[in-house]
C-alpha cells in the first residue's frame, strides 16, 4: 500500500471554524439532492470517511433513523465526534476510528439503506479493493452513493496531478505554503484570462456541497495516495462485481481536480 502522507483530518479541524447553518443547510440539500429523496427518514445511513462529520450530521437533520461513520483518521474522528455532540449525542449516530480496506472492521458494521463515500475511495491506495468492499455493505434495494476523482489526459490532467500531490508531500511546510501560492496564483489567473470573477467563485464555492474554498485548495494539494477512474471504468467494475447494482444517478466532473459522482441502486 503507498503510505499515507497527508492527514485530512487536521485539515478539516480547521474547516470546523467556518461550519453555519447555511453549510449544514447546503450539505443537507446536495446530499438529498443527489439520492432524490425528500428525507431519509426510516433509512440506515454508514458515512465511510466522514471527514469533517459534515454529511454525517446532514443525515442527522434529514432524519436517519440510524448513522454510522469511521474515518481512519484520528483527527477526522475527532470532527465528527464534535458535531455529534452538536446534535445532542444522539443514540442512532455511531462513531468509531477504521479503515475501508479492514475486513474484519467492516465486518461488525452490517448493511444500511445508504452507503456513502464521497471523495475518499481513491485515496486509500488501494481504490478497487475500497470500492469493493464498500459496495458489499449495501441491503438489498439500497443506495450506494460514491464519489471518484475523473481520469483526464493532456498536459495537466490526472497524472499532472499525480507528481504535484507527491511533491506537496515530500516538501516542508514552508515549501507546501509555496505551493499553495502558486496554486491559487494560476486559479486567479485562470478565471481572469477567461473572463470569470475567481473571487465570486469563491464566495459561492460552498453551493457546491457546503465546503470550503480554502480548505478544499490544501486538501487538494495534499490528497495523497492519489487514484482517479473515468465513468466507464466505474461503470464496468461494477457491472463485472455487483451485477445487481444499477446506476441510477451521475455526475461527470469537467476536470481532474474534481470527482464523478455515482449513485447506484443494489436492485
Amino acid at each position: 500500500m503507498v503510505k499515507v502522507t497527508f492527514s485530512f483530518g487536521r485539515n478539516w479541524r480547521d474547516f470546523m471554524r467556518t461550519l453555519n447553518e447555511d453549510r449544514f443547510r447546503e450539505a443537507a440539500r446536495s446530499l438529498a439532492g443527489f439520492l432524490k429523496l425528500e428525507n431519509l427518514r426510516g433509512l440506515s445511513f454508514l458515512d465511510i470517511g466522514c471527514g469533517s462529520g459534515l454529511f454525517s450530521y446532514a443525515a442527522f437533520r434529514l432524519a436517519a433513523a440510524e448513522i454510522v461513520s469511521f474515518d481512519a483518521d484520528p483527527f477526522s474522528v475527532e470532527c465528527c465526534r464534535h458535531l455529534h455532540g452538536k446534535a445532542g449525542n444522539p443514540g442512532n449516530w455511531k462513531i468509531y476510528e477504521g479503515s475501508v480496506l479492514d475486513a474484519d472492521f467492516l465486518s461488525g458494521l452490517g448493511e444500511f439503506d445508504i452507503v456513502y463515500s464521497w471523495g475518499v475511495l481513491h485515496h486509500t491506495g488501494r481504490m478497487w479493493d475500497a470500492v469493493s468492499n464498500s459496495a458489499k455493505l449495501v441491503k438489498k434495494g439500497g443506495y450506494y452513493y460514491i464519489a471518484l476523482y475523473r481520469k483526464t489526459g493532456g498536459a495537466f490532467g490526472s497524472e499532472f496531478w499525480l507528481k504535484i500531490k507527491k511533491l506537496y508531500n515530500f516538501l516542508p511546510a514552508s515549501g507546501k505554503r509555496f505551493l499553495e501560492i502558486i496554486y491559487i496564483t494560476a486559479y486567479f489567473t485562470v478565471n481572469l484570462i477567461r473572463f470569470k470573477n475567481p473571487a465570486a467563485k469563491i464566495k459561492n464555492y460552498k453551493s457546491a456541497r457546503g465546503m470550503n474554498w480554502r480548505r478544499d485548495v490544501t486538501d487538494w494539494l495534499g490528497g495523497y495516495p492519489y487514484e482517479f477512474a473515468s465513468k466507464k471504468e466505474v461503470l464496468d467494475f461494477m457491472r463485472n462485481n455487483f451485477s445487481s447494482f444499477k446506476p441510477v444517478n451521475t455526475i461527470v466532473a469537467s476536470s481532474a481536480l474534481a470527482n464523478n459522482w455515482y449513485l447506484f441502486r443494489n436492485a
